[in-house]
């Protein structure tokens, strides 16, 4: 999610049904060859906290999709929860602006768990990837107090994209910085799942970022997937029928225009699911295929969705996911 806004945030510091049902994945068996810390490491993999005992995915509110409208989080916890979502990907530029102005995380946690929500990921940029090392190392600090928020807040897992990457790495080394963050993640209780960003040098189509988990060798290593950033890459999206649903926990939905082409759209471009040109049954249905059973995130950077009310921008996503699931 290399966005317009994102770009921003880095360069400033941010009664439809609960969800769709969806079942846990499957545990994934420990590297048969790891070394002694990745031995120390769970030997299986955390399910992500979506509703079970359906055969069908669970739908969670980005809220980049609302982010235009300056709620506060604890509006947006309102809202998603009022919309129909059972699950909400806050951004922690927003959750760190709630501290501040003396909201408690305690009670953020509480309101978040009574109104029956999950927080399977959430979204920041910490430079994780970068080619430095002590920008990298900076980077991994970040990330370490990153994702102590997103525990206080109930939160399992946080969004890893190659931040701080600025030209091409070899893909083991990709590997092993994933594995040091995903060590991190250990210690804190939360997941970071590595996304793709569709402009960035190294970890943008599928197959790079599944090599650098897959070769992590770690038992929590997993992806976050995106429609966008999937096409903006170039890579095929018949490519998703090669994972396995253990390596997924959370895929951004969204839509893409016919125009302008690929080379030249950006995020703001991204419009709601079954509105463009995407692929949705070919992705869905590759989903559903490999037995994924997690969440999608309906995530979009659209200025003029910004215009409209939260809530019924937030409504309106829903419905059009729930559509898109319903014709696969």
């Amino acid at each position: 999610m290399s966005t317009f806004a994102r770009r921003t945030f880095l360069k400033g510091a941010g009664a439809a049904a609960a969800a769709l049902p969806a079942a846990a994945l499957p545990a994934a068996a420990a590297p048969g060859a790891a070394d002694a810390a990745s031995q120390a490491a769970p030997a299986a993999r955390t399910a992500p906290a979506g509703p079970a005992g359906g055969p069908s995915f669970g739908c969670c509110l980005n809220t980049a999709t609302i982010r235009g409208q300056k709620l506060s989080v604890a509006e947006e916890v309102q809202l998603a929860a009022k919309a129909g979502y059972g699950a909400i990907e806050p951004w922690l530029d927003g959750i760190r602006r709630y501290q501040q102005g003396g909201g408690s995380l305690q009670d953020l946690r509480k309101r978040i768990a009574d109104l029956g929500l999950a927080v399977p990921s959430a979204i920041s940029f910490f430079s994780w990837m970068a080619d430095d090392d002590a920008q990298r190392a900076k980077g991994l600090e970040q990330a370490k107090a990153d994702m102590d928020l997103v525990r206080q807040i109930g939160g399992t897992g946080i969004a890893a994209p190659p931040a701080g990457l600025k030209q091409p790495v070899d893909l083991l080394a990709a590997a092993e910085r994933y594995k040091a963050l995903l060590k991190a993640g250990d210690e804190a209780g939360v997941v970071p799942q590595l996304e793709i960003w569709g402009t960035s040098p190294a970890l943008s189509r599928i197959g790079q970022a599944a090599m650098a988990a897959i070769e992590s060798g770690h038992p929590q290593a997993s992806l976050i997937l995106d429609v966008y950033h999937i096409y903006k890459s170039g890579s095929d999206f018949g490519g998703l029928r090669l994972l396995s649903a253990s390596m997924l926990r959370v895929f951004h939905m969204n839509d893409y225009p016919a125009d302008p082409p690929r080379q030249t759209i950006t995020d703001a471009h991204r419009v709601f699911p079954g509105d463009g040109v995407a692929p949705l049954k070919l992705v869905l249905g590759s989903l559903r295929s490999i037995g994924f059973r997690g969440w999608l995130s309906l995530e979009l950077f659209n200025k003029e969705y910004w215009q409209r009310p939260a809530e019924e921008v937030a409504r309106a996503g829903l419905a059009r996911m729930k559509a898109a699931v319903g014709a696969v």
